[in-house]
């Protein structure tokens, strides 16, 4: 029986290139069920490629193959490579950055770098601007079809060389929690930070309580307010700013049906720092 194939790329769906690989992983085989993650990754952001795969993986089941390609260094000595979870989905991409996540919170059991002479599209040796078509599509859907192993994709690789991106922990100071804006819920522009429930609770806020948030640019301060912690959008005004804790288990802000990014021109990054601490009233 075929494994679920799971499409992830910052071609967006303009052009032929999604189909593309779709159509390597039909003429691989046929039965194969294709999805997408998406095809929105902002050009050449491997940052956000890697966070949409945490934001995902761990809901699809065992044997799950999710391709991922964000990959400004093709053509390049990067490594193609393998990755399996520990909770067993493989992630075929480049080794540029894109399992940053996936090996920080998940982690990662066991890594290939794929041989590219045997895992390649054939006829397709001359071509080195599109490997996701030709060499992840195709190892992709060959894995998810059952027409070649794990072990066939090639020779293991230490899973602490895999490369990762920086990444900045939060910190607690006093009362004072400081993190960073690590992406945005693009459709809804809430802000997604890199502080856990855990680290937000021992702050000791409850329920309807209040919190100061300031955000910082680097050193320009972009905004400073106090806000509500609370469950659900339902539990403040609309148009209301708040605090919540999002699907992945980490401190959001938003605004009820409205963008908090585009209201106060925030973006996300390393650059984007959040300071958290209850409100003295």
């Amino acid at each position: 029986m075929s494994s679920l194939l799971i499409f992830q790329s910052d071609f967006g769906i303009a052009d032929g290139a999604v189909s593309a690989m779709y159509g390597v992983a039909y003429s691989v085989c046929r039965d194969l069920k294709i999805c997408d993650l998406t095809h929105e990754i902002p050009q050449y952001n491997i940052w956000e490629a890697s966070y949409r795969l945490i934001q995902t993986v761990n809901y699809w089941p065992e044997g799950s193959v999710f391709v991922s390609v964000v990959d400004p260094g093709v053509g390049s000595t990067r490594r193609s490579i393998a990755a399996r979870t520990i909770n067993g989905q493989y992630i075929i991409t480049p080794d540029n950055g894109t399992l940053t996540h996936i090996k920080r919170m998940l982690g990662i059991r066991e890594a290939r770098e794929i041989d590219e002479e045997t895992n390649r599209l054939p006829n397709s040796g001359e071509s080195y601007t599109f490997h996701g078509r030709d060499i992840y599509a195709y190892t992709g859907a060959r894995l998810a079809a059952g027409i070649i192993s794990f072990e066939d994709i090639g020779p293991l690789v230490d899973v602490d060389s895999i490369v990762e991106l920086p990444v900045s922990e939060p910190v607690k100071e006093g009362d004072t929690i400081t993190g960073t804006i690590d992406i945005l819920d693009v459709r809804f522009g809430s802000l997604w930070t890199n502080i856990s429930r855990d680290l937000f609770k021992t702050l000791d806020v409850p329920y309807g309580g209040r919190v100061e948030i300031t955000i910082m640019n680097d050193t320009r301060e972009v905004y400073r307010n106090i806000i509500r912690y609370v469950k659900s959008f339902a539990d403040v005004y609309i148009g209301e700013p708040l605090v919540y804790v999002n699907s992945l288990d980490y401190i959001a802000v938003a605004i009820n049906q409205g963008s908090f990014s585009k209201a106060y021109n925030v973006s996300s990054g390393t650059n984007w720092k959040i300071t958290i601490k209850k409100a003295q009233l």
